[in-house]
């Protein structure tokens, strides 16, 4: 297999690689194989989240809409305790989940501006999803069962159609500040201006590979999301740990102990 084309970087950002459009197939492959008791912790975590969620605003679809996709948006940062595990693993050939829940104090300052913008991200959509409820449901905000027996009836597709095109928008801008950004965060201890640059950068330099990425990543989560959330246990790991590989692919090793992988 030819090794993937290194292409030059402006602006003293790191180089980015340009990679085979299989390539998210095989970072899934890599998650999967990272995949051990610590992940399985985390993923617990992620569904129990996620059950929560849905219990608290089972009455309150539009809140509780927001809330999962918020979960969703801010999943890059969640997700940072998986990503220290597979870089533990990549370089010590094990890895200690206790170690892995303060990962974030490797670069707190960058992670906690990364964090910030995350949130301001969530909360416009919290709103925007909240005001495309309004706008399309002209009966009040309805609740789940009432939503539920619409869109079986074949009512209110439009409404669906508009929060998923709304969601579609802040999920995408999401993905390319940071598909590989906070990777970058945990292993160059970068600042978050050039670690946002790179992930931009690093989505336009392989458009058609990161939008394979991104279906997997949404195709994966929404079949979690169906199985109860239960699906979260295995699914939300495998993802976290696959994006690992992604950042090692794309950006490459940035550490003198992982710099033969």
């Amino acid at each position: 297999m030819t090794a993937p084309e290194l292409a030059p970087s402006p602006f003293n950002l790191p180089e980015v690689r340009r990679v085979p459009v299989s390539r998210p197939f095989r970072w899934l492959r890599k998650g999967w194989a990272d995949f051990d008791a610590g992940s399985a912790f985390y993923g617990v975590c992620f569904a129990l989240m996620g059950g929560a969620i849905q219990f608290v605003f089972r009455e309150a679809p539009h809140y509780a809409s927001s809330l999962a996709m918020g979960f969703l948006l801010v999943g890059p940062f969640l997700a940072i305790g998986l990503y220290d595990l597979s870089r533990q693993k990549e370089m010590r050939g094990a890895a200690r989940l206790l170690s892995s829940l303060t990962a974030w104090r490797a670069n707190p300052g960058a992670i906690g501006v990364y964090v910030l913008i995350l949130t301001v991200i969530f909360l416009v959509w919290a709103r925007a999803s909240l005001v495309t409820f309004a706008l399309f449901h002209h009966q009040g905000l309805p609740d789940l069962a009432t939503l539920v027996a619409q869109l079986v009836r074949g009512e209110n597709f439009v409404l669906i159609l508009a929060w998923l095109g709304v969601g579609a928008v802040f999920a995408a801008l999401v993905f390319a500040l940071s598909v590989v950004s906070i990777p970058f965060l945990l292993d160059a201890r970068a600042e978050a201006v050039t670690a946002a640059a790179a992930s931009v950068l690093a989505l336009a330099r392989n458009p058609l590979a990161m939008f394979i990425w991104a279906a997997l990543i949404a195709t994966l989560t929404v079949a979690a999301l169906a199985a109860f959330h239960v699906g979260l246990i295995i699914v939300a790991p495998v993802i976290g740990h696959a994006t690992w590989h992604a950042y090692r692919d794309v950006i490459g090793p940035r550490t003198e102990a992982a710099g033969g992988a």
